[in-house]
């Protein structure tokens, strides 16, 4: 298998954000909202990002309704890149079988590819 880093990183930015719409679901629900409700906001700004090709970040921060529920670092948190690949040794591991991320050990190229998304 291939991986180009530069290239999976333009992909993961061409989304404007929506690959974290998951999470943010996930942190409002822990933080009281209901589940339908979470779904409506979260949607709503997506839809928007996506259809306009706006920022979903830059919406939600700019929703006094989910600003108001979940403090500013836990959003911060549910759109960090790091945290949500935290996981992409292992499962290359399962699918790919590679020993090495089977211990924990991180494959150069998975270090290479973590680093450079966090710019």
């Amino acid at each position: 298998m291939f991986v180009y880093p530069k290239r999976m990183l333009a992909n993961l930015e061409s989304t404007h954000g929506l690959i974290f719409s998951g999470q943010l679901l996930l942190d409002l629900v822990e933080h009281g909202v209901s589940r339908e409700d979470a779904y409506r906001l979260v949607q709503s700004h997506a839809m928007r990002a996506w259809k306009e090709g706006l920022n979903f970040y830059r919406l939600v921060l700019a929703d006094k309704e989910i600003t108001e529920k979940v403090p500013r670092k836990q959003i911060e948190y549910a759109f960090d890149l790091p945290r949500q690949l935290k996981n992409v040794d292992k499962i290359f591991a399962r699918v790919f079988g590679n020993p090495s991320a089977k211990r924990g050990k991180t494959t150069a190229r998975a270090r290479s590819t973590r680093t450079r998304s966090r710019r």
